[in-house]
Order: structure tokens, then sequence, then C-alpha cells
């Protein structure tokens, strides 16, 4: 099983590098330790985090709360608080930002790691709920290739993009990246659902990362195919080639 990836946000150092060394102890990956909300979010959007432990009361322009807050209208991961505060006060403001948990200092190990496998279950669980649901929405959405346009999710709107307009669709790790002519739009999704979104008629997987819309294909060279105005080769992988050659015409 890999190791989980745990970002510490605590600006008292020896209290963080007591942290850390716990967490390795207990098999988790520590994947940076942050002083301040800043670094905590520069950390965040530079490596993959599963979970956050972070002290409630940081030093800077973000407290705990605020940052917490923060990530949790941004991005999908699960916040665990520390502190030596446990008055109503700190308790009520903490609240609004739904935390995973809510650890008082001094704290054992075993406090630490039942706090972590509880709030990366009820995380996990929350994340099927949600993929259930969007699956759902993808079946009613799914009716929309009929009509060739399909809706994706931006923010708290959702846009309409006409599937002829769409060249190719790019994996990037929980994200998918739709390329238009002269726009492109990153959803979180995985290449699976937009592949069941689109439909299997315009639309084909010629590698692990690319979908492509089949008219778009200008030429294939080798391993690599050029779609119409798109400057860079899209890699043809080798489990692929053969449904992509029945799917194309050659003479």
């Amino acid at each position: 099983m890999l190791k989980k990836n745990i970002l510490i946000v605590e600006d008292e150092s020896i209290v963080s590098k007591d942290i850390q060394f716990s967490l390795t102890k207990l098999g988790y990956h520590v994947v940076g330790i942050a002083s301040n909300g800043e670094k905590a979010i520069d950390l965040v959007t530079k490596n993959q985090v599963d979970l956050i432990l972070m002290d409630i009361m940081l030093k800077g322009d973000l407290n705990g709360i605020e940052l917490a807050e923060k990530i949790k209208n941004q991005l999908s991961i699960p916040v665990i608080f520390l502190t030596a505060y446990a008055d109503d006060s700190t308790l009520s403001k903490a609240k609004i930002t739904q935390p995973y948990g809510y650890i008082i200092k001094p704290f054992k190990e075993i406090d630490i790691q039942i706090s972590i496998e509880m709030a990366l279950y009820k995380h996990e669980k929350e994340q099927e709920i949600v993929r259930e649901r969007n699956f759902l929405f993808s079946l009613v959405e799914s009716q929309d290739e009929v009509l060739g346009f399909i809706f994706i999710k931006l923010g708290g709107k959702q846009i309409k993009i006409k599937t002829i307009d769409i060249f190719y669709v790019e994996a990037l790790k929980d994200y998918v990246v739709i390329h238009l002519k002269d726009e492109k739009f990153t959803i979180h999704t995985t290449m699976k659902e937009i592949e069941s979104k689109l439909g299997f008629k315009e639309f084909i997987r010629v590698h692990r990362s690319y979908i492509v819309r089949l008219d778009k294909i200008e030429s294939i060279e080798f391993s690599n195919l050029i779609l119409e105005n798109q400057s860079r080769y899209i890699p043809i992988g080798g489990s692929y080639r053969d449904e992509l050659s029945k799917r194309i015409r050659t003479i």
C-alpha cells in the first residue's frame, strides 16, 4: 500500500519536527513542513497531499482557520487541527471550516494515527459519494452527445461546449484538460468519465493520457499523430494502435 502524503503546517519548529518524526515512524510520508499559510499553499500546489495536520493558531497573514477555509473552498484535502486551545470561542470558529479532526496538544502518537486514519476513511467515503453523484449526472448529460454538446462544471457554473470544437483531451494527474482550437478547460474528473461523456463515435482513446476527435486528425507519423491547426504531437500508445487502425480509413 502506498504511503499517505501528509503536510504539516506548524510554526513551532520543535513541535513540527516532533510531529514529522512521529508520522515517519507510523509509516506516513511527510511531503513538507510549512510555518505559515503562504508556504502551506505553495506546498499544496506543488505536491500530492492526502491530508494536512495544521496548527490552528498560525503566525502570519493567515491563521489556521482562515487557511483551512481557503483550502476547503479550492481543494479537496482533509484538514486536522492541532492546537493547545480548546475554548468554546476557538472551537466555534474552527467548526465553520468542517475539519476532519481536532487534536489537543500535547498529544500521543496513537492520537495522531487514529485521527489520520479516521479522517482519510471519512474523506474517501465522501469522495465515493461525489463520484457516484457525478456518474449519475454524466448519465443525464451523456444524452447531450446526440445533440452535439456537453456541459462541464467550472466553479459554480456549467459551461456548454460543442463536441465538434474539441480537438483532444489530455490527462494531468487528477484532472483532465479539454483542448479546443484557441482555448482549454481544466476540470476535476477522470479520463474514463470524460471518455464516456464524449462517446465512442467521434472520439477515440489513442494513449492512456490522450483522447482525440477522429475528424481532427491531420496525419500520423510513426508513433505520433498530428491534429489540424495544432502544432504538438500526440503520442499513440501501443495498446491503442490496433483500434485506431480500425477506426481510420486507409487507402
